[in-house]
């Protein structure tokens, strides 16, 4: 008898796991077919419009764009790359093509820190859909560009060339952000192609200065800390982006589990393994997360103790806005988290589950032919400026159909970074 119930039991706990894998595998199954219709829309509203880039909605609701310089750039053409690697429409490859090509001059670029956003994103998804040897070419000198902003009396790759303090007191001229954190894959690819380790030791000094100067003890995150370029020395630690220098802004959390999970696949360093876990527990045990895991716009907004400098827009804000950017990044991230940590890896696999699913409703996801042909609703580009307030962000896009792409490949029993 006790046999026929472990038996009982087994097969109802199989028949359970099939039923949600199913459930999953349909999720993911809909929602790329809902990206495909969405992308097709875009890229006939895009037809003619040369080298601009789609990257939000204007105040009509119509869509915005912005030139190949932008950070930005390089997440519409990813963003085709990722649709059809799933669906093998030939007319998302023929798009992801002339969109990713336009990019090209973008490799000689060193005027900002993001090329790893701009270039691996379109080029790299590129690369591992056509195994195209002048991608490759591309993304090394990519690289090279990329090092250009390196400091090695800092130790750090310099974001943004200047940084005025909402304080309104003074001009950073060695600013790091957290998101810098994410450029670092280029250069770990750049190594592992041309066997230069020169770019790996920069990927990995910058971790670990950021690992060592940017993250609090409770693995909440500074966005923006700032060096004197002589002696290396940090001489600020404030937001640009978020609520307060004191807070946590929440996409510049969900970049940091994600680059230092990346961090860790390419080192197997387990202090960064480490930081990457700390910072999602951060996020998800935070006591001002939302039930559905999506964050508001800053992990603080809304709680006493965090006053934005005197020329931060977010000063006299109320609302408290939802960055389903900083979810779709997060999810992303928790999935490949989840196959690294050995005491949380279903708290972590889990968390991504629900996030996707709270991104796939209705609450988040766009009806198909709204919300100017992005996906995703309800982002906050950056509050503190003025900017981009409760409208879509074509970064949300391409990190909510990676963590699909991912999600489907956890199903398939693959690896969740893979070519």
């Amino acid at each position: 008898m006790k046999k026929i119930l472990l038996i009982t039991i087994a097969f109802s706990f199989f028949l359970f796991s099939y039923g949600q894998n199913a459930k999953n595998k349909n999720l993911i199954k809909q929602d790329f077919k809902y990206a495909d219709a969405q992308l097709k829309n875009m890229l006939k509203e895009t037809k003619d419009i040369g080298l601009r880039f789609p990257r939000t909605i204007n105040k009509s609701g119509k869509l915005a764009t912005t030139n190949m310089y932008d950070w930005t750039s390089g997440f519409f053409p990813g963003s085709l790359w990722l649709c059809y690697d799933q669906t093998k429409e030939e007319t998302l490859k023929t798009a992801a093509i002339e969109w990713t090509e336009k990019l090209a001059p973008l490799q000689y670029y060193t005027g900002n820190h993001d090329l790893g956003f701009m270039m691996y994103c379109s080029y790299g998804n590129g690369l591992k859909a056509t195994a195209n040897s002048a991608y490759r070419d591309i993304l090394i000198q990519s690289a090279k560009s990329l090092c250009t902003r390196y400091n090695p009396i800092v130790g750090c790759i310099k974001s943004w060339n200047q940084f005025p303090s909402w304080h309104g007191n003074k001009t950073y001229y060695f600013p790091v952000i957290i998101d810098n954190m994410m450029n670092l894959e280029l250069l770990f690819y750049a190594s592992k192609t041309t066997g230069d380790t020169s770019f790996r030791h920069i990927a990995i000094s910058h971790a670990v200065h950021t690992m060592d100067n940017q993250i609090r003890k409770n693995y909440s995150s500074f966005h923006v800390v700032c060096y004197d370029s002589t002696t290396g020395q940090v001489i600020g630690r404030e937001t640009a982006q978020g609520l307060s220098d004191n807070s946590t802004w929440s996409r510049g959390q969900a970049w940091g589990i994600y680059g230092f999970t990346m961090c860790y696949r390419e080192t197997k360093d387990e202090r960064f393994l480490k930081t990457a876990e700390g910072m999602a527990d951060y996020y998800l045990d935070n006591k001002n997360l939302p039930k559905d895991k999506v964050p508001y716009w800053d992990m603080n907004a809304g709680q006493s103790g965090y006053e934005p400098g005197v020329k931060s827009h977010a000063n006299g804000i109320t609302i408290k806005y939802r960055d389903a950017s900083a979810a779709a990044i997060a999810a992303s991230a928790f999935f490949e988290l989840s196959t690294y940590s050995s005491n949380n890896s279903k708290k972590y696999y889990q968390a991504a589950v629900q996030i996707l699913k709270s991104l796939s409703s209705p609450a988040y996801r766009a009806p198909l032919g709204t919300n100017g042909d992005f996906m995703i609703m309800h982002c906050v580009g950056s509050l503190a400026h003025g900017s981009e307030v409760d409208v879509p962000l074509v970064y949300a896009d391409y990190y909510f159909l990676e963590a699909l792409t991912r999600f489907n490949r956890l199903l398939e029993g693959k690896p969740v970074v893979g070519e």
